[in-house]
């Protein structure tokens, strides 16, 4: 039976690291990247069940990613869990503010972890959102 694969994008390598372990001993196949650019391009090469993106990888990129992701006909319904130390009131009233902005509307992600993360929490929603 092949493993449900999850990409992770973080610029962080110690997250990106910890992240894998975690859910490789959880029988998933992992994947990362490293930043935006490369998420996408891993994304539609390797079209994953769900996607864990960092809200601060540089220049904005975690959000942006996100909005490309949600925008696009193809993965828009891959689930996304976003991860980062900001709370996630503050995140969806700066995604909600810039939505109005730009006359765009967006869903909240799928998942919000904030750091420092609960290793249960993790477990948990991805599960959820891969049922399984």
């Amino acid at each position: 039976m092949e493993r449900k694969k999850i990409l992770i994008v973080d610029d962080d390598s110690d997250m990106r690291i910890f992240l894998c372990n975690l859910l490789s001993n959880c029988g998933y196949a992992t994947i990362y990247a490293g930043d935006k650019t490369e998420g996408i391009r891993k994304i539609k090469r390797e079209m994953p069940v769900l996607v864990i993106i960092a809200v601060t990888i540089p220049k904005e990129g975690g959000i942006q990613m996100y909005r490309e992701l949600k925008e696009d006909e193809i993965l828009k319904n891959i689930p996304v869990i976003m991860v980062s130390t900001i709370e996630k009131k503050t995140f969806c009233f700066y995604h909600k503010f810039q939505d109005a902005f730009q006359d765009k509307g967006f869903p909240e992600p799928d998942g919000y972890l904030e750091k420092p993360l609960e290793t249960t929490e993790v477990i948990r929603l991805v599960r959820a959102l891969t049922a399984g």
